[in-house]
C-alpha cells in the first residue's frame, strides 16, 4: 500500500469488561460502545480534535494518551510524521471500569502501524505486546484487538491471547454511575497475598466462565463468583457492591466491571425478547427496576470483530 493511500485512516476501538467476575487480570469482554479515531498525517505540528466523552476535560497536546501510544509506536517502528492531526468521537465513559485506556492505547498503536509506509499490513501479536507494555494490562487490551471473550497471559516472548466466540443468548448491560474511579487506586486496595482457598475457588469458576460464555449461559451466576478483588475494593466504591449484591441476589450474574465503579451484567435473552433490539427485553427492565435513577444503563452486545481500521491499512493475526 502507498504512503499516499495512507494519509488519513480511521478506527473504531470497542469498550471492553475485564477480570468478568473471577478471571482478575486474564479475561476480557469486547462490548459494542466504541469510540471512532481518525488519523492524518500533515506538514508539521499536533492538532488533536475531541468530541463526546471527556472531551471537555482530556489534554489536546502531547500528553494525550492516544498521542503517546502512537509516538511510542512510531519510535519502535522506526517513523515518525511530520505532522499529525487527530480526531475522535468518544464513547466509551473515562475512568468507569470500561476500558477507555485500552482503547486509547490500542487505537494509537494502531494509528502508527496503518500511517507508517514501511508497513504492509498490521501485526497483532506485535500490537499486543506493545499496547500491554505500554497499558500495563493484557486483559483489556487483548479484548479491544480481538472482540468476543478473550484470555491472556504471558508468554516465552511477551503476552499471548485466545480469542472465543460467546454465546449469542448473552447481552451485556453495564450500569454506568457517576462517580471515576482509576485504576491505580483501585488495585491500591488490593492485599499482597490471597488465602489459598480463595485462589483455588476463583481459579474453578474461572474455568466455568468459559463454559458458560461459550455455550452454557446457565451456569454465568455460580461462574461470576469471586473471593480475590472485588469485595477488597468495596471501600472505593460502597454503591457499586451494594448493587451487585442486590442484582446476585435477584439470580442475575454481575460483577464490577474492569476496576470499576461501572457494573457489568451478564444476562440471557427471554425467548420473548427481540432478537435484533432487545433494549426493552425481560432482563433489560428487570436490571433497571433494582439500578439507582440516577446511573446510566447501557444495553450493549458482545463486539465480536474487536479494533477495526475502517479505511487505510491491512490487519494480519
Amino acid at each position: 500500500m502507498s504512503e499516499a493511500a495512507r494519509t488519513t485512516v480511521r478506527i473504531r476501538v470497542p469498550a471492553t469488561s475485564a477480570n468478568l467476575g473471577p478471571a482478575f487480570d486474564c479475561a476480557g469482554l469486547a462490548l459494542s460502545c466504541a469510540d471512532e479515531l481518525e488519523f492524518t498525517v500533515t506538514d508539521s505540528g499536533l492538532a488533536v480534535e475531541m468530541t463526546g466523552e471527556g472531551a471537555d476535560v482530556l489534554p489536546a497536546d502531547e500528553s494525550h494518551l492516544v498521542v503517546r501510544a502512537f509516538r511510542a509506536a512510531c519510535d519502535q517502528l522506526g517513523w515518525r510524521p511530520a505532522g499529525l492531526r487527530l480526531r475522535t468521537v468518544n464513547a466509551v465513559p473515562q475512568g468507569r471500569g470500561m476500558g477507555s485506556s485500552a482503547a486509547a492505547v490500542v487505537g494509537g498503536v494502531f494509528g502508527a502501524w496503518a500511517l507508517c509506509p514501511d508497513v504492509g499490513a498490521i501485526d497483532l501479536g506485535a500490537v499486543l505486546r506493545l499496547a500491554t507494555e505500554f497499558e500495563g494490562h493484557a486483559d483489556n487490551v487483548a479484548a479491544c484487538l480481538h472482540g468476543g471473550v478473550t484470555l491472556a497471559w504471558d508468554g516465552a516472548d511477551g503476552p499471548v491471547a485466545e480469542r472465543l466466540d460467546v454465546d449469542p443468548r448473552i447481552q451485556p448491560l453495564l450500569l454506568v454511575p457517576d462517580a471515576t474511579l482509576s485504576t491505580t487506586a483501585a488495585r491500591g486496595l488490593l492485599p499482597g497475598t490471597v488465602p489459598h482457598a480463595d485462589a483455588a475457588f476463583n481459579a474453578g469458576r474461572a474455568a466455568l466462565l468459559v463454559a458458560a460464555l461459550t455455550w452454557d449461559p446457565d451456569l454465568l451466576l455460580p461462574a461470576t463468583e469471586d473471593r480475590l478483588h472485588q469485595r477488597q475494593r468495596a471501600t472505593a466504591m460502597p454503591e457499586s457492591l451494594a448493587l451487585v449484591d442486590r442484582l446476585r441476589a435477584e439470580g442475575l450474574a454481575a460483577v464490577v466491571s474492569g476496576a470499576g465503579p461501572s457494573v457489568l451484567v451478564l444476562t440471557v435473552r427471554d425467548p420473548g425478547d427481540d432478537l435484533v433490539d432487545f433494549s426493552d427485553g425481560v432482563a433489560v427492565r428487570r436490571v433497571a427496576a433494582l439500578t439507582p435513577p440516577d446511573w446510566r444503563l447501557l444495553p450493549l452486545s458482545v463486539d465480536v470483530t474487536g479494533v477495526r481500521v475502517l479505511s487505510g491499512a491491512q490487519v494480519t493475526s
